[in-house]
């Protein structure tokens, strides 16, 4: 697929208007572009040098709870395409239940990943509320306490590779990587400036100076799909207090190119 193939699809499928994109009509799109025939030939053209190399390695970074966040094509404010590489590394801190600011995408290129779905409940899992702001594109996340909530888990769904899913901005949730793993990851237009992170009270323990998840819904590692999520923050008195997500750090040029290249390869291109 051609680059500019793939900005023409993205623009049509996902709407112009003042209305949001619905989850169904975000993950076709995703689906489609997710397709060995059709991600490994963009892919290829994007790592032979048909990008904008400053602006996208400006905006990919190593997220916090461990795996390379990569844009692919940049479209904003209507979308943002990324592709997400979770090399399986292990002590990453667990993904926190959140939402997002906007209807996402999410498809499996290579490997596993959980989803659990929850939702505000009297006789939920107690969990402290917060809201994170983002100092602009690329900029540094902010989190501020909210107060107390409780949530219970709706359902668990699995996807493998060939599977994609949508989400409504305030569909709250977090995923589980169960092995390495390659998602190709769809932002649309933002529907607000904030999204909600919950830190589940009763699972923050400190372990030799580093938090764990002593009580995790699921097992493994995660791969986020945007925002903050979880990760490397400060606790007080388990879990009341979270400090700010260290900065980003964008990814050099020769780290970005060298894994667009090894996905392509990998998808026979």
């Amino acid at each position: 697929m051609q680059v500019e193939e793939a900005r023409r699809l993205l623009a049509e499928r996902l709407g112009g208007g003042p209305r949001p994109p619905s989850p169904e009509s975000a993950r076709a799109v995703i689906a489609h572009l997710a397709h060995p025939g059709t991600l490994g030939p963009l892919v290829r053209r994007l790592s032979a040098g048909d990008l904008d190399l400053p602006e996208c390695t400006r905006l990919s970074y190593r997220h916090v709870l461990g795996f390379d966040k990569l844009l692919l094509l940049p479209g904003a404010p209507r979308f943002m395409l990324r592709v997400h590489f979770w090399h399986g590394r292990t002590g990453a801190a667990p993904e926190d239940i959140h939402n997002h600011r906007c209807v996402i995408a999410s498809a499996v290129v290579r490997g596993r990943v959980r989803m659990e779905c929850y939702e505000p409940a009297a006789d939920g899992v107690p969990a402290v509320a917060y809201r994170e702001t983002i100092d602009g594109p690329g900029g540094t996340w902010r989190l501020r306490r909210v107060g107390d909530a409780r949530l219970r888990l709706v359902r668990t769904e699995r996807y493998g590779a060939g599977r994609s899913y949508g989400l409504d901005a305030r569909a709250l949730h977090r995923v589980v990587s169960e092995e390495p793993t390659v998602t190709l990851f769809l932002e649309t237009a933002p529907q607000r400036s904030v999204t909600d992170v919950y830190v589940r009270n009763s699972s923050l323990v400190r372990d030799s100076g580093r938090v764990r998840d002593s009580a995790p819904v699921g097992d493994g590692d995660p791969v986020g799909d945007g925002g903050y999520g979880g990760g490397a923050g400060a606790f007080r008195s388990g879990g009341a207090e979270r400090a700010d997500p260290l900065p980003k750090t964008p990814l050099s040029p020769a780290v970005y190119l060298a894994e667009l290249d090894a996905l392509a390869r990998s998808l026979g291109y």
